[in-house]
């Protein structure tokens, strides 16, 4: 089993390094690079040798021993963006991809925010390279330009005769080459570029090529450094008991027999819960099973799934908060020469990362607080662990770990796991440094959920077989109400996240009219899960495309495009998949009594556009085999295939088990699953063959990471349909439904 164990010195090094980095001679260049608003004359705080200073919001810093480190302001979780954010810097550079390293940066959103987000550090919505592009692009320019003025003033020759490449700058004219780290010293005295001439793509070396992923060696040896790694001087393990329903809060505990268990060192009372805490995991394991909680139910919530369920319906039946008009659509409806209608519903789903989520937190006798995790939320997760303490915000260091995946379950609204650790560690006054660690049950049922959705949707078609009217009503609970988002994300109190992908519809319908209706009142905590508002929105709209399609008598594809003449990346995807996934033309027959299908499904969501063309077998006892599934992404400049192409596999495989498997369900307010025997995820034998095709583009790069979930259930359900005639209302798949 890999363990990376962390010594007391090791830990002292990794516990100051994000601090020291910044403030020592550094051994060579630091360069930082400012939102393109701010002034290269103010780049000055940073102290390196001969006393000249750089600016703190360092991106790029260059050793005497050729090292090239760039500092990541986005969590690295499995998506690639160390890999990612890196290739950006060392494409501008010239440097050798062999001398680049990644360092995930320190909590400072004045230096290292997300540009999407304002002010605040962070990970999320698929933005890392995105708001990264440009700013990073200036940073490992700036560091060339900064290289060859040093070399031109040591060789006393014009800046422009000096070529760089592979880490080496070289003068044709004299013979004369340097590394950069032997010009990085000198360097640091050369000022700072107002502007930076950037480079063609045409020129690109290391971008759109096939490079390894920077963080997979350590990985597969196991020096990668998770939280479950750390391992601090006098550290307690903390696991805590929660409420079995959502609401409910401690009414008395005894902690006896909890502390008669070997390796329990302390209990303690939080405000989610009794943490129980002791020398290692399993004893705080044990040391929770032998504790005796009464529970205070009296604000719990205590319906179950199907009475939720039965509400929503209810609320479908009338009109909801207008997101989206467009002509008369009630109109469109009274006077169609034909209307269809359907419904969908939608569970609640976990984030089941391979990691579950843990935390360490120590407080300083100097008066600040350390976190170690795999951190998604830097500013807000740094502010409210320094409300908690009483501190100001920049004494509260983070340093950034490694994450085993979070589909969005570590960017929590409310910082769950994270101030979880910080009240233990205020329980006991500080005294030791904390590792909580969620088992997967506490994973499964104390965390955050995908929304529970009831969908309504109606059309209206023409004589000719033309949508000329289309209604979407949808029905669940708003993420980012009384959240720190809700300014930026509720507008006239729509959510925007409950409604993309139905709000933004690309078909041109000239009477479009989509509503909702998010009730307040239903106590279960939700979060984005991979993807957001498309997994469900995109689910109902390219089902119910197809059912139009059927309705028409035209071919699904061929309708689509009719209907996409103003959104030409869609069209383009949709095209492209359909002609690598053989579309027209006859599937290979199975076995005797199985019936084969192919669908498909097309869909944006953060700016990247995808289409899958899925082939399904369905036996007659009503198992299904998803058999083949291609892809088209539209992604912007691809920035490093391989990455893509991983990504898009993931999302394939993540989306698959919520088709086939996921679901959490509540009776009387409690959470029913558990673990992985009734929360299945999909197994390797079950992956389909994926074919990832990239569209080559020169537009910016766009999110990657979660795009290429929501059309996979569509595509997978529009195959059935293909295959059986029988279509599809919810998630996930009942195989009573499919048989024969």
């Amino acid at each position: 089993m890999r363990r990376a164990l962390i010594t007391e010195s090791n830990e002292i090094r990794i516990a100051n390094e994000s601090r020291r980095r910044f403030l020592q001679g550094a051994a060579g260049l630091t360069l930082a690079v400012y939102l393109p608003a701010a002034s290269a004359e103010t780049a000055t705080s940073a102290k390196v040798p001969g006393g000249v200073t750089f600016e703190p919001n360092a991106f790029v810093r260059i050793g005497t021993d050729d090292t090239v480190t760039v500092f990541a302001k986005h969590l690295e979780m499995g998506q690639g963006s160390y890999t990612g954010l890196a290739t950006i810097v060392a494409e501008e550079l010239d440097a050798s991809w062999a001398q680049v390293r990644v360092e995930g940066a320190p909590a400072d959103a004045k230096r290292y925010n997300n540009l999407f987000w304002g002010s605040a550090q962070g990970t999320g919505g698929s933005t890392a390279i995105a708001n990264s592009w440009e700013q990073l692009r200036k940073a490992g320019a700036s560091a060339r330009a900064m290289l060859v003025g040093a070399a031109a003033a040591q060789w006393n020759v014009p800046a422009n005769q000096i070529s760089v490449a592979d880490g080496v700058l070289a003068h044709a004219a004299s013979g004369r080459k340097a590394t950069f780290g032997q010009l990085a010293n000198a360097a640091a005295g050369q000022p700072v570029p107002s502007e930076v001439k950037l480079k063609e793509a045409k020129d690109f070396k290391l971008i759109g090529k096939r490079i390894a992923r920077k963080d997979s060696a350590d990985k597969t040896t196991g020096k990668a450094v998770f939280t479950q790694d750390i391992h601090l001087p006098g550290m307690l393990t903390a696991v805590v008991a929660h409420a079995p329903r959502f609401g409910a809060r401690v009414k008395s505990f005894d902690a006896a027999k909890a502390k008669s268990v070997k390796g329990v060192v302390d209990v303690v009372q939080i405000p989610t819960g009794v943490a129980v805490l002791a020398r290692d995991t399993w004893s705080a394991k044990k040391g929770r099973d032998a504790l005796a909680v009464e529970w205070d139910e009296s604000a719990a919530f205590k319906l179950g799934s199907d009475q939720i369920m039965a509400r929503y319906r209810d609320l479908a039946k009338s009109p909801g908060l207008v997101a989206r008009k467009d002509g008369d659509a009630d109109n469109a409806m009274s006077t169609a020469a034909r209307k269809i209608q359907a419904n969908f519903e939608f569970p609640y789903l976990a984030h089941a990362a391979m990691e579950p989520m843990n935390c360490v937190v120590r407080l300083n006798p100097d008066g600040t607080c350390e976190m170690w995790n795999g951190e998604q939320m830097h500013t807000l997760d740094q502010a409210r662990v320094a409300g908690l303490f009483g501190l100001a915000p920049e004494k509260v260091f983070i340093h950034s770990l490694y994450a085993g995946g979070g589909f969005g379950s570590r960017a929590n609204k409310d910082s769950d796991y994270v101030l979880e650790t910080a009240q233990i560690v205020k329980a006991i006054n500080g005294s030791a440094p904390v590792k909580l660690v969620w088992l997967r049950e506490d994973d499964m049922r104390a965390g955050y959920y995908r929304p529970m959705f009831y969908h309504a949707l109606q059309a209206a078609l023409d004589d000719k077989g033309n949508p000329v009217g289309w209604t979407h009503r949808l029905v669940g609970q708003s993420i980012v109400a009384g959240s720190p988002f809700e300014q930026m994300l509720v507008k006239d109190g729509i959510d925007a996240v409950s409604v993309e992908g139905a709000a933004n519809l690309p078909y041109q319908i000239p009477n479009l009219l989509v509503d909702l209706h998010s009730p307040a009142d239903i106590g279960v905590p939700v979060l984005w899960w991979r993807s957001v508002g498309s997994t469900h929105t995109a689910f109902s709209t390219e089902i119910f495309i197809d059912e139009l399609a059927a309705a028409a008598g035209r071919d699904p594809v061929e309708f689509r495009m009719a209907l996409l003449g103003k959104h030409p990346r869609h069209a383009g995807v949709l095209k492209l998949a359909a002609e690598q996934g053989g579309w027209g033309k006859p599937l290979a027959p199975g076995k005797p009594g199985e019936r084969r299908g192919r669908g498909v499904a097309v869909h944006e969501s953060f700016h990247t556009f995808v289409a899958e063309v899925a082939e399904v077998t369905v036996k007659p006892d009503g198992s299904l085999n998803v058999d083949r599934v291609v892809v088209a992404v539209d992604c912007g400049v691809a920035v490093n295939p391989d990455v893509i192409k991983a990504q898009v596999e993931g999302s394939v495989g993540y989306a698959l088990s919520a088709v086939l498997y996921n679901q959490i369900t509540l009776r009387d307010g409690a959470v029913e699953q558990t673990n992985f025997h009734d929360y299945p995820l999909l197994r390797i034998a079950e992956m389909p063959v994926v074919e990832v095709h990239i569209v080559a583009s020169a537009a910016n790069p766009s999110g990657i990471g979660e795009p290429a979930v929501p059309p996979l259930a569509p595509a997978v359900a529009n195959a059935i349909a293909a295959a059986t005639g029988k279509r599809l209302r919810g998630l996930p798949i009942a195989s009573d439904l499919l048989k024969a």
